[in-house]
């Protein structure tokens, strides 16, 4: 069916998937000796085909793997290539605190190994993403180093057609949990002055393995959840701690005038069957009046 707007939007120009915060281990062995982070990667990207979507891209931000294993960044490509390869979609890695630079490079770019930033550029057909590396070699924290900051003053002096996504791991928001905000983001003010009026339009970042939304320098962030486990929030701050529960990804719509990032959960459960292709089919040969008609208006 050709796609109808039912409302004063028309439909998305470009969707990206973001999902982030993998953590695989070599062998598919449990992170922490309790978490199954591959079959959480696997049980994601089946959600992510589920949703029937072929997305212009698929943003992973940081944290594929928990140590930098060969091997794991390896299973990470038998697991997510397919996908992608399905869906048409190219995949963009972002590297996290827990990844190491040159097995990272070795495993999932196919260059040689280097301590150098894995930062890069992608053109979606007119929106740019432009991949940043907030990684520290040796820490968790995060930082973007004055070289970095100028490589992203250079990309940003020529404005993209339908505008630019920042994507990183190291989310620039403050954090209401304390060992978060240990590991922030360093010298947010000299980022902040790169992006300051430019055509950046959003930032998608992870590493809290919790989902939450703010502003940078005027800029919307969206933090992506984990794959792997999340962190239980109904327990005060400073005993919040990792649960098996509340996997989620992120599908982000660029429209003209906005961007959403809506959270899907990675659960299979029992659903209504009211509402199908069929009956969007329906609604979309009538006329809106018609539609509000036999929508909007509630009972007598």
């Amino acid at each position: 069916m050709q796609s109808v707007s039912f409302g004063r939007h028309a439909p998305a120009l470009r969707t990206i998937v973001h999902l982030s915060d993998t953590h695989l281990l070599a062998g598919d062995r449990r992170l922490g000796g309790a978490y199954d982070s591959t079959g959480g990667a696997i049980a994601a990207l089946a959600a992510v085909e589920r949703t029937g979507i072929r997305p212009d891209a698929i943003v992973v931000t940081g944290d594929l793997t928990d140590l930098g294993e060969p091997e794991a960044y390896q299973r990470l490509r038998e697991i997510a290539e397919p996908v992608a390869d399905r869906l048409g979609a190219p995949i963009i890695w972002v590297a996290g605190n827990h990844d190491e630079r040159p097995a990272m490079r070795e495993g999932l770019f196919d260059e040689p190994g280097s301590l150098a930033p894995l930062a890069s550029v992608h053109d979606l057909d007119g929106l740019r993403v432009v991949v940043l590396d907030s990684t520290v070699p040796g820490w968790h924290h995060g930082d973007i180093d004055a070289a970095q900051r100028e490589w992203l003053r250079q990309v940003l002096a020529q404005p993209a057609p339908l505008g630019t996504i920042v994507a990183l791991h190291h989310p620039p928001l403050p954090s209401h949990i304390p060992f978060f905000d240990i590991l922030e983001l360093r010298d947010q003010d000299a980022l902040a002055e790169v992006l300051a009026g430019s055509d950046v339009r959003g930032i998608l970042a992870g590493h809290l393995h919790y989902s939450t939304s703010g502003t940078f320098a005027g800029i919307p962030v969206s933090v992506a959840s984990a794959t792997c486990y999340t962190m239980n929030l109904q327990r005060p701050p400073t005993e919040v701690n990792g649960m098996d529960a509340g996997q989620s990804f992120h599908l982000v719509h660029v429209y003209d005038d906005t961007i959403t990032h809506t959270v899907v959960p990675v659960v299979e459960a029992p659903t209504g069957d009211y509402f199908s292709a069929e009956w969007v089919e329906r609604m979309s040969r009538l006329s809106p009046d018609e539609r509000l008609e036999a929508f909007s208006r509630k009972p007598d």
